[in-house]
C-alpha cells in the first residue's frame, strides 16, 4: 500500500470513530427512549432535552456565537432548515409512527438510510456514486432486514403498510438530507457555533408541538432520562455525527447508522438480559460486512474534504 493509501486509511479510521461514538450514544438512547414510556411524553422530553442542551452550550458557546452573528445573519435559513431536517422532523415523526407501526418496519426503514444518503449526496453534494457504496448499503440492508424481521422476512409483507410506514419514510428522508446539505452547505462557522445555532432554532421550532401535546413535568424519575438525552444525546452526538459527515462525506458517514441495531441487541443481552438468536449473529455479520464495504474507499490525493475545518472553537 502507497504512502497516500495509508494515510487515507488513517484519516478513515480517526474520522470514522466520531460518528461510531454518535451510534453508541443512540444505541444507549434507545434504551432510554423505552424506559420513559410513561414516565414523559415524547412532546416533552424533545423539547426538554433540545432546550436543555442549548442552555449548556450558552456559557461555552455563546459569547463567540454573538460576535459571529454577522455570520448568523448570513447562514440563519441555512442553520434553521438543518435544524428542522435533523432535530425536529426526524424525531418528531419517529415518535409519531412508533403509534401505528411495527418496530420491525421502523428498523428497516432506517436501515435505508445509508442508501438514501448515498443517492441524494450523488445528486445534491457532489459525492460520486461508487459502486463499493451502493454495494455496501444494499448488503447492510439485506443484514438489517434479516436481524429486524428476525429471520422472517414475509413479516413485512404480512404486516401490511400503515401511517406510520409512510411518517418514517419521510423522517428517514429528512435525516438523510439533513446529512447531505451539512455537506453542501459549507458555512464558515465552528462546529459548535453550527450546533449552537441549530439547536436554537430547533427548541423554537418545537415550542408549539410541545404546547400542544400532553405536557409532562420534570420530576426525580424522568430528569435523568432527560439529561441522558439532552447531554450525551443531543450535544455530543450531533457534534460528533457532523465532524463525520465533514470528513468521510454523508453517503459514508450514514452506512454507521445500520451498526445501531446491531449494538442495541448488544446492549439489551446485557442489560436487559434479553436472549441472542441466530438471526442476530446472521443479520449482523452481514450488516457489518456492507458497513466495511462501503467504507473501504481510499480517498482521492488532495480531497476537498481533507481541507475543511472541523476544529471547534473555544467561547
Amino acid at each position: 500500500m502507497s504512502t497516500e493509501q495509508n494515510a487515507s486509511a488513517s484519516i478513515v479510521s480517526t474520522a470514522g470513530l466520531a460518528p461510531l461514538l454518535t451510534v453508541l450514544i443512540w444505541s444507549g438512547n434507545t434504551v432510554v427512549t423505552k424506559a420513559s414510556a410513561g414516565l414523559i411524553s415524547p412532546g416533552s422530553i424533545s423539547f426538554y432535552r433540545w432546550l436543555l442542551a442549548f442552555l449548556v452550550l450558552i456559557p461555552f458557546v455563546g459569547r463567540a456565537a454573538w460576535r459571529n452573528r454577522s455570520l448568523l445573519r448570513q447562514h440563519w435559513l441555512k442553520l434553521a432548515t438543518l435544524g428542522a431536517l435533523g432535530m425536529v422532523i426526524y424525531q418528531s415523526l419517529a415518535y409519531e409512527a412508533a403509534k401505528t407501526t411495527s418496530a420491525v418496519n421502523m428498523g428497516v426503514t432506517i436501515a435505508l438510510m445509508p442508501l438514501l444518503s448515498t443517492v441524494l449526496a450523488g445528486l445534491l453534494a457532489g459525492e460520486k456514486l461508487t459502486v463499493a457504496s451502493l454495494a455496501g448499503g444494499t448488503i447492510s440492508l439485506i443484514g438489517l432486514v434479516y436481524l429486524t424481521s428476525q429471520g422472517d422476512p414475509m413479516r413485512l409483507v404480512n404486516g401490511g403498510f400503515h401511517i406510520g410506514d409512510g411518517l418514517m419514510i419521510i423522517a428517514v428522508l429528512s435525516n438523510a438530507l439533513y446529512g447531505v446539505m451539512l455537506r453542501r452547505w459549507a458555512m464558515p462557522l465552528p462546529m459548535w457555533q453550527q450546533l449552537f445555532w441549530q439547536i436554537g432554532f430547533s427548541t423554537l421550532l418545537l415550542i408549539p408541538i410541545f404546547l400542544m401535546g400532553d405536557i409532562s413535568p420534570i420530576t426525580t424519575a424522568n430528569l435523568p432520562l432527560i439529561l441522558y438525552a439532552a447531554i450525551p444525546t443531543s450535544l455530543l452526538a450531533p457534534l460528533c455525527w457532523m465532524i463525520g459527515i465533514q470528513r468521510l462525506g454523508a453517503s459514508r458517514t450514514s452506512l454507521l447508522i445500520n451498526l445501531l441495531p446491531i449494538v442495541v441487541a448488544a446492549l439489551a443481552w446485557a442489560l436487559l438480559g434479553e436472549q441472542l438468536h441466530s438471526y442476530h449473529a446472521i443479520g449482523g455479520a452481514l450488516a457489518l460486512i456492507g458497513v466495511g464495504l462501503g467504507l473501504h474507499k481510499p480517498r482521492a490525493k488532495n480531497d476537498p474534504a481533507d481541507d475543511e475545518s472541523w476544529e471547534t472553537e473555544e467561547a
